[in-house]
């Protein structure tokens, strides 16, 4: 690929800066009154239905109130910036079993809810149960207290819930993947086109039962003229790991160095402390997402606890064959074996619970 033919800078809401975009608050929506009371009164009707996760559906709890807020969250995620924060649920007030009732509610409305990992859970705990740090590969990253790089998730959209938040530290950070490429662009245009093409992905430090070992994404995808990227250069780094793995180059690795460096640099970012009963929407494809350290309470019913749904998205958003990792995961209706694993859990008052695993 020539220079002439990468794509040019992107010029949509997706390419932001974080120190403009905190200047001003269009990035956090407030609920009302009528609002936080139609999902209260909702959430409970869905607790005491108790439905099965992978087969009840949005028209089933159908939104009012909040039907001009679901739309304005969707646009912003899909076609905008990639993210809004929704603030004004009561969570410190709910049982946690109503909070991730009035969240699943909300999530079937925002997209189709997808399994995110092997044993099929629907609904993730993002809660630490172990000291291990991230430069141990069995560490799962919803499960540590250790500071997360910048990444995307398996989903067209990821969304965390704030039940409890962390003794101190824990900052939700969101950086623009389109700002990312377009400061390649001005710096290396020579080494913009090699993201556009495959890279070998570690799945199974992603998640422990994976099917195999690694699977292949380009970084940056442009399909109909429309942005998308796919970015977390850990993964990329641990896949050389295995046999087999063809070797990255001096270029790609160059690229990907350069890719962090900008990802890094002051005033890229916006970071959020998330208030309990806050919910952020993001779309994969707009922005990168990561954490910062964090300290806990020491009482367990007090420690930082995050509900996070992986969904699909309904709009049908064009991007390259084999992008991400929606060719590997599965939706929430039907195993990709037929059969479920003995420990899937798809009744919501079991999920409520997390998994204590590390």
């Amino acid at each position: 690929m020539s220079v002439a033919e990468i794509p040019s800078p992107v010029q949509t809401e997706a390419a932001w800066r974080g120190d403009r975009l905190m200047e001003g608050q269009d990035w956090i929506y407030e609920l009302s009154a009528a609002q936080v009371v139609e999902l209260e009164e909702l959430g409970k009707r869905f607790l005491e239905a108790d439905p099965d996760l992978r087969f009840v559906q949005a028209d089933e709890y159908p939104l009012v109130a909040c039907a001009e807020g679901l739309k304005s969250w969707r646009h912003d995620v899909d076609f905008g910036r990639g993210f809004v924060l929704v603030r004004g649920l009561r969570s410190d007030l709910y049982s946690d079993a109503l909070s991730s009732a009035i969240y699943y509610v909300l999530g079937l409305h925002m997209g189709d809810p997808i399994r995110q990992n092997e044993m099929g859970d629907l609904l993730d705990h993002v809660y630490a149960t172990s000291d291990k740090t991230m430069d141990d590969p069995t560490a799962l990253s919803s499960k540590v207290r250790d500071k997360l790089v910048y990444h995307s998730d398996s989903s067209d959209i990821v969304a965390l819930m704030c039940l409890r938040g962390a003794k101190e530290g824990g900052l939700s950070c969101l950086v623009s993947g389109a700002e990312i490429y377009n400061e390649i662009l001005r710096r290396r245009p020579d080494l913009a086109h090699l993201l556009l093409q495959p890279f070998n992905w570690d799945w199974r430090r992603q998640d422990h039962n994976a099917p195999a070992d690694t699977y292949t994404s380009p970084v940056v995808s442009v399909e109909e003229g429309v942005f998308s990227m796919y970015a977390g250069s850990l993964y990329i780094l641990t896949a050389q790991e295995y046999p087999g793995v063809p070797k990255l180059t001096e270029d790609q690795i160059e690229v990907l160095r350069l890719f962090d460096e900008i990802t890094y640099e002051p005033g890229m970012a916006i970071a959020m402390d998330f208030r309990p009963g806050d919910i952020q929407w993001l779309s994969n494809y707009a922005a990168l997402h990561s954490r910062t350290e964090f300290s806990d309470w020491p009482e367990p019913q007090r420690k930082r606890h995050l509900l996070r749904l992986w969904l699909s998205s309904r709009t049908d958003r064009p991007v390259v064959p084999g992008f991400g990792k929606n060719g590997v995961v599965q939706h929430r209706a039907e195993h990709r074996e037929g059969k479920e694993h003995p420990d899937a859990r798809f009744s919501l008052r079991a999920m409520s619970v997390p998994r204590l695993i590390s």
